[in-house]
């Protein structure tokens, strides 16, 4: 029986953190959002946590993971609502991976 081979490591330490309200049953948006972030970033994220709590809570944190404080993206209580996918990415792609290109998200969208 042959070994599977070794997964690679993370290039990055960047970590991300959503905390979602378990009594608002949010965890498949929860879920829904960290797929997309892994989709997107892959190795360049070291992890995409889903973190558990209540009381209405939907925020998505970053640790750059390279000394710098974490950064709060998104909080459902300053903020309203969910986040848009998008400028998510974006917030993240500047802070972890820069060279990173997005693409139809990086374009333009005009207003209509």
């Amino acid at each position: 029986m042959s070994e599977a081979p070794a997964a690679p490591e993370p290039t990055s330490t960047a970590r991300v953190s959503i905390i979602y309200c378990t009594q608002c049953r949010w965890l498949m948006r929860a879920a829904w959002v960290a797929q997309e972030l892994l989709q997107t970033f892959r190795t360049r994220l070291s992890e995409v946590a889903l973190v558990p709590g209540t009381g209405g809570v939907f925020r998505v944190e970053l640790d750059p993971g390279d000394g710098r404080d974490a950064v709060l993206l998104w909080d459902r209580a300053a903020e309203g609502g969910f986040p848009e996918i998008p400028p998510l990415k974006t917030a993240i792609r500047d802070a972890v991976a820069p060279d990173l290109s997005l693409g139809h998200t990086d374009r333009v969208q005009p207003r209509g």
